[in-house]
């Protein structure tokens, strides 16, 4: 990233140093945020379509274009209409990860009925220490964020021993979430070159995100992604940014409009989350 070198007053350089130790923030966080707020730069603000809740209550149509989305953000995640596949934006490319194993760039007219981006700008990159599961590589991340109550996003590149994804399958008519990923497919694959990105986001806002670490993953090779389900690495790359600004585009379609979103979706996410059945090899 860039380095900025400037002169400023005693006063500012205190008051930076004093907020800095308040918030936790780093000062050249402080001074990015300021600076994009000053000069109206889209920077460090998370960019959603729809709610997780209204795909657990099966509303896959579309609601904006990937078009749409490259305005908000050149990294992120998501699905397409009728849940027909994962999505992973990755350094401005989007792609498309579908059932049958097959990856593709996405259109910038196909449609989106529920995604998540950014213009990521991380802190300096840490190496992890090494991870023999999705739950050891949850710990470190945790152990990272400081803070239960904002949003981050997180970029992990590197050689994995092990990648286990799911890729929702096209939903039938007036299926739910979890009934159309009961039906997903699942793939493995070990000794991979490749990158996870994801986003934390609280518990608090459960019903509108998909609640702590929601992550997918792409190969260098453009072969083999999807939503991560469990993994295994080492001497991997981690780059993380720490997002106060949430924005959400909410639907103006009839069902979305007339759909009863005052449930609890935690025990939908969980299970539509989980591994569903053992994985092949790729």
């Amino acid at each position: 990233m860039p380095t900025l070198t400037c002169e400023i007053s005693q006063s500012l350089s205190t008051a930076l140093e004093a907020a800095a130790a308040a918030s936790g923030e780093t000062v050249s966080h402080i001074v990015s945020r300021a600076l994009a707020d000053t000069l109206q730069v889209d920077h460090g603000t998370l960019f959603q379509v729809s709610t997780s809740g209204a795909l657990v209550e099966g509303l896959f149509q579309g609601v904006v274009s990937v078009g749409t989305l490259r305005e908000h953000g050149d990294f992120g995640l998501g699905t397409f209409v009728d849940l027909d596949g994962e999505m992973i934006a990755l350094d401005g490319a989007f792609f498309q990860m579908r059932g049958d194993g097959s990856i593709r760039r996405a259109e910038d007219t196909q449609q989106v009925p529920f995604a998540i981006v950014t213009h990521f700008s991380p802190e300096a990159p840490v190496t992890l220490a090494p991870f023999a599961s999705i739950h050891d590589l949850v710990a470190q991340l945790d152990a990272l964020r400081h803070t239960d109550n904002v949003f981050f996003a997180v970029r992990l590149s590197g050689h994995f021993a092990r990648v286990h994804n799911r890729v929702a399958c096209k939903a039938g008519a007036h299926e739910t979430l979890v009934q159309a990923t009961s039906h997903q497919a699942e793939f493995e694959c070990r000794d991979v070159d490749g990158t996870m990105i994801g986003f934390w986001t609280p518990s608090y806002a459960k019903g509108l995100g998909v609640p702590g670490w929601h992550v997918h993953f792409l190969s260098d090779d453009h072969r083999f992604g999807g939503h991560v389900l469990d993994c295994a690495g080492e001497a991997i790359t981690l780059a993380l940014e720490r997002i106060e600004d949430f924005r959400i585009a909410i639907p103006e379609s009839a069902d979305f409009l007339a759909a009863d979103l005052s449930g609890d979706t935690t025990q939908a996410l969980d299970t539509a989350e989980r591994v569903q059945k053992p994985a092949p090899t790729a």
